[in-house]
């Protein structure tokens, strides 16, 4: 009998026009992000420059209809980039907000004028996009959101802070959850501002986070900030609505970034066993060494078949809350105990800050908490047994 030969896996979704997208977004990374990736952590940003670039390649709004100055392709675009960005390391460029969230509430709530004034820009690059909806007092508990937007004459009045919002530094558009009507999931709306130089808005101080140091995420408040009545995204109280209907992507881009950042990590943790040494052999030929990576190969090999299923489902159609939240809490639990097993692995370098291990390890604590944190999850699927 003929010896089988296993192939490398390959995403079933994927297909050869996704493969080119692929290479494109591993040279723009190796080429824009990775050299200065130091410099991103020290400054805790990226330069504005980078999101021109990423627009210029093309790597922006991928799944944003074309006559909107979007690539026209679907979540499988999005989620090659994200993807790339995993297994090239970088934690700074806050594409996950810019493309795999923002513009996907104005293309579903979005009127046709507000398509064409606020998605070719963040499409391009020359708008950053964020949506502010943590605060100091409410997180995984959207329906006690506290910052008010109050009706007067053609104008909402907006009052109140957000925190933790990625791409803050950049933003020139930013959704917020706000407070519209009586307490409750009722009261709550989605107002859209177009934030430069926009009299009541205020960028507060740069947040000491324990990882992710490249990416600007601050604190934002609003003090009687105007903002265009016909900047309301959809109808006023339905804002709790639409942020369910969006959540499901914004997990399953958690969830890609988680499984991409784990197969790196993988790969960083096998490279590094064949080239060290102690007690005059490489580390590879330890029998522990071999166990520990074969069992974090699987685990990686697992969360990506379970991503690529739940890919599928989002393509067709059926990704629905629970199954959004089972991919959400599993990868991101997966990612840190892969992560932390694979730094293991370099011993006391794994502990250095110029080891990329030593970033992913950082970087991975805060996915098992944003996007509803992974109790939360656990909460939603049992409420569907």
């Amino acid at each position: 009998m003929a010896r089988v030969v296993a192939q490398p896996y390959r995403s079933p979704w994927m297909t050869d026009d996704l493969d080119e997208l692929s290479s494109l977004a591993r040279t723009f990374f190796a080429r824009e992000v990775t050299p200065n990736a130091e410099r991103f952590a020290e400054q805790h940003q990226v330069d504005r420059e980078t999101w021109l670039k990423a627009g210029a390649a093309g790597l922006l709004g991928l799944s944003v209809p074309e006559e909107f100055g979007g690539g026209g392709g679907t979540f499988a675009h999005e989620a090659v980039v994200f993807q790339e960005q995993g297994w090239a390391g970088d934690d700074a460029l806050g594409l996950h907000i810019h493309s795999g969230i923002v513009p996907h509430y104005i293309v579903e709530f979005g009127t046709p004028e507000q398509k064409r004034r606020w998605l070719p820009k963040l499409a391009s690059g020359e708008w950053v996009g964020a949506i502010a909806m943590t605060e100091p007092g409410t997180g995984s508990d959207l329906q006690a959101v506290r910052t008010t937007a109050r009706r007067d004459g053609d104008d909402y009045v907006v009052n109140g802070s957000k925190t933790f919002i990625t791409n803050a530094t950049h933003a020139d558009l930013v959704i917020i959850v706000c407070r519209t009507g009586a307490p409750g999931a009722k009261g709550i709306s989605l107002l859209v501002a177009e934030v430069n130089d926009l009299p009541g808005f205020t960028r507060g101080r740069v947040l000491a986070k324990i990882g992710q140091h490249g990416q600007d995420t601050r604190e934002l408040a609003f003090s009687d900030m105007r903002v265009p009545a016909a900047n309301l995204l959809g109808e006023e109280g339905h804002g709790f609505g639409q942020l369910m209907e969006q959540l499901p992507q914004e997990r399953l881009v958690v969830a890609a970034g988680a499984v991409a950042a784990a197969e790196y990590a993988v790969r960083l943790a096998t490279a590094y066993s064949k080239e060290r040494e102690a007690f005059g052999r490489k580390i590879l030929d330890f029998q522990h060494t071999r166990f520990v990576l074969s069992e974090v190969s699987t685990d990686a090999l697992a969360a990506r078949t379970f991503l690529d299923h739940c890919i599928t489902e989002h393509l067709a159609g059926r990704l629905d809350a629970v199954l959004a939240s089972r991919i959400k809490y599993w990868a991101t639990d997966v990612q840190c105990s892969v992560i932390d097993r694979c730094l293991q692995v370099f011993g006391g370098y794994g502990y250095m800050m110029e080891y990329p291990i030593a970033r992913l390890y950082a970087a991975a604590r805060v996915q098992k908490i944003y996007a509803g944190t992974n109790e939360i999850m656990k909460e939603l699927i049992s409420r569907s047994l």
